[in-house]
């Protein structure tokens, strides 16, 4: 029996704490994100939870690169922990690396409105949203405004030539299609009142909760529809609720096409009146 050949080499300190804390690091991460998306505690100790895991990611490289220059200078072994080490460090930080990047690049807004003149109104939701920690409910104003239209000019009003009842019914469907779970749903009434939905929908990895808010009236022939959609938490969006916005206004438009090829609207027939015959003329043949 041949007995495996054990290293004489001593394993580098630096490599397997490189390793440590890196792993810790992202259990620590995975933690914070399920006590965000689970409720089970408030949202301040839970991103404090997150900032941590980025600190152990970063001591991790650190380590790492001083275990690299320890394992070469003394001939040490543990080159794969701080290989492994690194890299996991390196993905931990890739993300909010790239967020900090559009951080820097997009304007410090968190409130994204299609009408900054007449934003629809979060009625429903003002009522359920915390009140300490959050965002105001009211829109933010004009300079608001201004750097919106700056950083995303294609975020307009939609305009659709079809009624008010269809563009309801393809709004609806979207939000079905996106498996989001309206709060007040009021589809619009002829002359009386305007369609409204409003619905609270997660961010996709952290599921930060954000407030959106879609409104249809009618416009002309055919109808208008608004859109605003705003985070409770954070003085910057990082673009999420632009980028929501669009996302929005594309598949409306698509569902609003397959309504009209599926079900076209009648418009009304022009009514031709004919004339009763005249008493003593000859009646028309």
């Amino acid at each position: 029996m041949v007995r495996p050949r054990l290293s004489d080499e001593p394993v580098s300190r630096l490599a397997v704490w490189a390793r440590r804390l890196a792993v810790f690091a992202f259990v620590a991460s995975v933690l914070s994100i399920i006590i965000v998306r689970s409720g089970l505690l408030e949202i301040v100790p839970a991103l404090a939870t997150f900032g941590g895991a980025l600190v152990l990611a970063v001591l991790a490289i650190l380590l790492a690169i001083a275990a690299f220059v320890v394992i070469w200078r003394d001939g040490l072994d543990g080159l794969g922990m701080a290989v492994s080490g690194m890299l996991l460090g390196l993905a931990l930080l890739a993300y909010p690396a790239y967020l900090g990047i559009k951080a820097y690049r997009l304007p410090a807004i968190y409130d994204i409105t299609t009408d900054p003149i007449d934003p629809p109104r979060f009625e429903a939701v003002a009522r359920i949203r915390p009140r300490e920690g959050t965002n105001a409910v009211t829109y933010a104003g004009l300079y608001t405004a201004e750097q919106q239209h700056a950083a995303y000019p294609d975020i307009e009003p939609m305009l659709a030539s079809v009624s008010p009842q269809i563009a309801y019914e393809a709004v609806t469907s979207v939000i079905n299609r996106r498996k989001w779970k309206p709060i007040t749903d009021r589809p619009p009434q002829a002359g009386r009142r305007d369609g409204y939905i409003e619905m609270v929908v997660r961010t996709p990895i952290m599921g930060f909760r954000d407030d959106v808010v879609i409104r249809i009236r009618p416009n002309g022939q055919g109808a208008r529809i608004d859109f605003r959609s705003a985070s409770r938490y954070g003085r910057h969006d990082l673009g999420t609720n632009a980028a929501r916005v669009r996302g929005l206004i594309e598949d409306i438009d698509d569902a609003i096409d397959t309504l009209t090829t599926e079900k076209p609207e009648k418009k009304p027939q022009p009514t031709t009146k004919t004339q009763a015959p005249v008493k003593g003329a000859p009646a028309k043949r």
